[in-house]
């Protein structure tokens, strides 16, 4: 089963962002580093179910321009046109390979793996792929996998106590979107292993 990884924000200054929805939310925020090939970086925010929150920014617009990963073209996009808010959702699996052949075998689009990385302020590397099916019209959510250092606070003070509670993803609850990521809906509801996932006509999420 998949888990909910991340919400991902575009913001401007990410920084500023962060630290505003953690003085209203009550939670700490950290620096997260650069991804140096895509010309962005991040601002991270870590709950108790295993989940954290991306305030994603541009550092080079000239590498973000030109950066081959779908995320980066929607950030770029949503940046541009002056749009700051949540733009995307990634679900962690350890099994990526699998979820390429049932893409293949429905005969789906999707881009991927793209490889990932980015230094920590510590010094630390963190590695992970992405896997990004492709919608009519919709963005809809990456997968995830990450590689021999998980991306979790080194300092377990950092993570918030409080959790995700749910997420609401437009068309999360279809036939194709649950075919897409192999999920069981009932009653409208997606249950991820750490939060709920529902339909809805924007992204959103709840924090308690």
């Amino acid at each position: 089963m998949l888990a909910l990884d991340h919400i991902v924000i575009a913001a401007n200054d990410p920084e500023k962002a962060a630290d505003r929805f953690g003085e209203k939310h009550n939670i700490t925020v950290i620096e997260g580093g650069q991804h140096t090939n895509w010309g962005t970086y991040n601002y991270l925010a870590y709950f108790t179910n295993d989940c954290y929150i991306e305030w994603i920014g541009i550092f080079d617009e000239t590498t973000a321009a030109r950066s081959k990963n779908p995320l980066i073209h929607l950030l770029f996009r949503e940046l541009a046109e002056g749009n700051e808010g949540p733009i995307q959702v990634a679900l962690r699996t350890d099994q990526m390979d699998d979820y390429v052949l049932n893409l293949q075998e429905r005969d789906l689009p999707f881009a991927g793996p793209i490889p990932g990385s980015r230094e920590r302020p510590d010094g630390s590397l963190l590695e992970w792929r992405m896997l990004f099916p492709e919608g009519d019209r919709k963005v809809l959510p990456f997968l995830i996998e990450w590689g021999e250092v998980k991306n979790t606070p080194q300092d377990p003070k950092l993570i918030n106590n409080k959790a995700i509670n749910s997420i609401s993803i437009p068309g999360a609850a279809s036939g194709k979107f649950t075919s897409i990521y192999q999920l069981n809906t009932e009653n409208q509801i997606v249950q991820l292993e750490n939060t709920a996932l529902k339909g809805s006509d924007d992204l959103n999420f709840s924090i308690g």
